[in-house]
């Protein structure tokens, strides 16, 4: 979930540099479309013979295939295949005007189409990686097919339903999208998250990335992801009963998803658990050489050379 971050309880200083473009880092990944249930869904696909297997990343709330722009050629180069992707109605993938076609379900259903074509593409291994919202998301797509996948990371998400501040948050959207749709909650969000010095030390061209994605997204789909992600149940057991390799992994003081909270579901999952320095929620922009260590040592454990 890409909403304003930060943690007054836990500040940590980032691992990425004061200039850098974050969701703007060069790779060579091209732009592609998958079919999905609604739609073209829009990826970066950085192509290859996938020689150590592909990794399909979904991104989380108001996020986009963008936030993991800087793993993708270090990815790329270390021999995997990497695919990246919106969900429906976010970015350049369009999506319904109704918010009941944004349960977690069904924009599952999008993730193991797109699991699919790949597979077709490239065999296996086949990776997923769900980042905060999208980790909810891809945990429905496992469970409704665990045989599509070889492993499972979740990055900064958590067992069920979103509480605390961030939460908070949500509570708000409605009535600030019945008042002046997403322009409105656009300009409400940009407010709050000025107050927090780490958001204005963002670069300028990265400010207007994110400006233009957040124009983009679907008023439905904010609407029915926020639903989906304020009334999720805890499907910790289900996803235990998979057998699937997971990786719990998440910054040190990720402030959506509690650490304490992914700490205690990785020990109901049997599942191997890491905690990346110098970042709160979403590590891939904010400690990307870290989560590139995280997630490449699963992998080879989960796939020995």
């Amino acid at each position: 979930m890409v909403l304003p971050g930060g943690s007054d309880a836990l500040p940590v200083p980032l691992a990425i540099a004061p200039d850098d473009l974050r969701q703007l880092a060069q790779h060579d990944a091209a732009a592609r479309t998958f079919p999905g249930g609604a739609g073209p869904i829009a990826a970066l696909d950085t192509g290859g013979d996938a020689a150590r297997g592909t990794v399909l990343m979904v991104a989380g709330y108001t996020g986009s295939k963008e936030d993991f722009a800087p793993l993708l050629r270090p990815l790329s180069e270390a021999g995997f295949r990497v695919v990246a992707m919106d969900q429906r109605g976010q970015y350049e993938s369009p999506g319904p005007d109704d918010r009941a076609q944004y349960t977690v379900e069904i924009l599952g259903s999008d993730v193991a189409a797109v699991a699919r074509v790949l597979r077709e593409e490239s065999g296996t291994p086949l990776h997923l990686v769900g980042h905060s919202f999208g980790g909810l998301v891809t945990r429905a797509a496992v469970l409704a097919e665990p045989d599509l996948f070889t492993s499972f990371t979740l990055l900064g998400s958590g067992p069920s339903e979103l509480t605390g501040r961030r939460a908070d948050l949500l509570d708000h959207l409605g009535p600030l999208l019945d008042q002046g749709g997403v322009e409105l909650v656009h300009e409400t969000l940009e407010q709050v998250a000025m107050t927090d010095p780490k958001a204005q030390a963002v670069p300028a061209p990265t400010r207007e990335f994110y400006t233009r994605r957040f124009l983009r997204n679907s008023e439905a789909g904010l609407r029915g992801m926020a639903d989906a992600m304020l009334t999720e149940p805890d499907r910790v057991a289900e996803l235990k009963a998979t057998g699937l390799p997971v990786l719990v992994a998440h910054g040190e003081a990720d402030d959506a998803w509690l650490p304490h909270v992914q700490a205690d579901m990785a020990q109901r999952l049997g599942a191997r658990h890491e905690v990346i320095n110098n970042s709160i929620h979403s590590p891939a922009v904010e400690n990307p050489g870290r989560t590139l260590e995280v997630l490449c040592s699963f992998w080879a454990d989960v796939v020995p050379a």
